[in-house]
């Protein structure tokens, strides 16, 4: 009778090994599935969304390296040795007056991105909401941040947060790379 039980509890015992096996091989496979999907295993590069804007090579340049340049919200820095810029003035210079000053700032900015056309069309696009935060921060300024060419590039970078921002929240992507001064006026 001992025996028969033995034999009763092999083929249970294999039962468990085969169904912890398939366990194993279906999350084993679903976790490399969606690590391919991400993009964090060979082929990523391929899965990136059509619809989003792409970087724009130079002449010569590998398309592989755009893969790792690239950012689902556009936000990721870029080698400019390998892009072609493309540049956008904002049409109107902006007039504000200097946080707890007795003074104004009156400036003059452009744009540029490494990305398509799509960026700039969504810049366009967007022209109230990106002039809207533009005025915010400018007028979040004051004498002192904008007298060093420290606090004047403190101020750019500030500005390109503020227009990445305004353009990842209306489509989910932002894509300025540089924000530039035309004109600067304090008094």
């Amino acid at each position: 009778m001992s025996d028969e039980r033995k034999a009763a509890k092999k083929p249970g015992k294999k039962k468990l090994i085969v169904i912890g096996l398939a366990v194993l091989l279906m999350v084993g496979g679903g976790v490399g599935a969606g690590l391919y999907a991400s993009g964090a295993i060979a082929g990523g590069a391929s899965h990136i969304d059509p619809k989003l804007p792409r970087l724009v090579l130079r002449d010569g340049v590998d398309d592989s390296v755009a893969a790792k340049y690239f950012s689902p919200t556009g936000d990721k820095a870029v080698d400019p040795t390998k892009f072609v810029a493309s540049y956008y003035p904002l049409g109107e210079q902006f007039t504000v007056n200097l946080k707890d000053e007795d003074g104004f700032m009156q400036v003059g900015i452009g744009m540029s991105t490494y990305y398509d056309q799509r960026v700039l069309d969504n810049v366009k696009l967007h022209e109230m909401a990106v002039r809207s935060a533009v005025l915010t921060t400018l007028s979040q300024q004051g004498l002192a941040n904008v007298s060093s060419a420290e606090g004047k590039e403190a101020l750019k970078k500030d500005l390109r947060k503020a227009v990445n921002e305004a353009l990842k929240s209306r489509e989910g992507f932002g894509g300025i790379d540089q924000v530039y001064f035309t004109s600067f006026v304090v008094q």
